[in-house]
């Protein structure tokens, strides 16, 4: 389903940024090692005390609204190579762990405190490997090993009026019971009772120690997780000198994160301990390539429509370096279409044409590659270019339009 066939991008944003709240995080003092952690939950873990029970009872409500709403991917595959992706990283309470991918065009990840995690669209666009995701989830999956959300709800419980908590609760558990979670309204009123729940320095910093340990045990380079984390900061640059703003979008994962040269460096000292000299490690790129093939053109047709031209083309000249093909060459091409400055337009053009010299160009390459060869006067290369387009997509909406032109 359409997600902008129901929504407005700012609602989208809007909401993105809500769930991203919940995961404030930044750098400890000290680093803490990942020979230092170890897990605290075992298989079939249950909650034993009040407290920690009553959490779980209000989360469960939760998942129902999470696995019923209409921005759950609905996609088979993917399913099944995030959750064997987890059985990979999750620890000894992998079997215990649930994820639900949902198509918003952000890079985010959570974890709840009773197993289930909820990944977002944008954040598999933007992983270059497998690896590269399994950190992203080894992180997460650190946050329920490492018991996060019991412990820094009892630390707030000790700051905070208890009756506002109780209050917050209650206004979730009666929307787990009677109300559909298949808009942004409840996404962000989900987001704003998470916001409570956001982990400090130590506890990030744990989930990061216990992530590198967690990957490099199931056969991950763990330098990825500071890979990723300086493609985050790349990007977030772009966007900000785009904008002429300074780096924080406010609604991303790692918006939230101060000092982030410093935990990135923090991610490189700790796989360097974990890194097993003379050991080969498994990227996983082909298999990652693999699974996301059939949703790899919508993810970037989402975030191109999300209008921050920096973000965009500093994300798509990262995937380009593992190779253009077609698919990246047409979408640089939208990013200048759509941002439409001077001399734009001559941008995309040259972006197109490229593309279609490549076996994978998306039909809307050969679209607009014959509609600049209008432009330029070469008529015959356009009719060809016009009728590889109809050819590729013969339903198409414009179809009858572009036959007209042709004749």
């Amino acid at each position: 389903m359409c997600i902008r066939c129901e929504i407005s991008r700012r609602s989208l944003l809007a909401a993105g940024g809500a769930l991203a709240a919940a995961t404030m995080t930044g750098v400890a003092q000290a680093r803490i090692k990942p020979a230092d952690m170890v897990p605290l939950i075992g298989p079939g873990f249950k909650p034993a005390d009040r407290d920690e029970q009553g959490l779980w009872q209000q989360m469960d409500r939760v998942e129902e609204e999470v696995a019923g709403s209409n921005l759950v991917m609905k996609n088979a595959g993917i399913d099944s190579y995030v959750r064997d992706l987890i059985g990979k990283v999750g620890g000894p309470a992998a079997r215990d762990m649930r994820i639900y991918v949902v198509r918003i065009p952000e890079f985010n990840a959570m974890m709840f405190p009773s197993g289930f995690a909820v990944v977002f669209s944008g954040l598999l666009l933007r992983m270059r490997s497998e690896a590269q995701l399994a950190g992203v989830i080894a992180h997460e999956g650190g946050h329920f090993l490492r018991r996060h959300m019991i412990r820094q709800w009892r630390d707030m419980r000790r700051k905070t009026d208890i009756f506002t908590i109780g209050a917050m609760l209650a206004g979730v558990g009666g929307a787990g019971a009677g109300v559909y979670l298949g808009d942004f309204v409840q996404l962000a009123q989900l987001g704003t009772l998470l916001s409570l729940f956001r982990y400090s320095r130590e506890l990030e910093a744990e989930a990061d120690a216990m992530g590198v340990r967690l990957i490099a045990e199931a056969g991950y380079a763990p330098i990825e997780m500071s890979n990723t984390w300086a493609q985050l900061i790349g990007e977030l640059d772009a966007s900000a000198r785009y904008r002429r703003k300074h780096r924080d979008r406010g609604y991303d994962l790692f918006a939230t994160h101060p000092a982030e040269e410093t935990r990135m460096a923090d991610l490189r000292a700790s796989a360097a301990e974990m890194t097993v000299p003379g050991r080969t490690y498994d990227a996983g790129r082909p298999r990652y390539l693999e699974a996301i093939a059939p949703i790899r053109q919508m993810l970037l047709d989402d975030q191109v429509k999300l209008n921050d031209p920096g973000a965009s083309q500093y994300v798509i000249e990262t995937l380009a370096q593992d190779g253009w093909n077609g698919l990246l060459r047409f979408y640089e091409g939208e990013v200048w279409r759509l941002r439409n400055r001077r001399g734009d337009q001559e941008r995309a053009e040259q972006s197109y044409a490229i593309a279609v010299a490549y076996p994978d160009a998306p039909p809307d390459a050969w679209r607009w590659h014959g509609l600049s060869l209008i432009k330029q006067g070469r008529t015959a290369e356009a009719r060809s270019a016009l009728s590889r387009y109809l050819s590729m997509k013969p339903d198409a909406v414009d179809a009858a339009y572009i036959r007209q032109m042709i004749s």
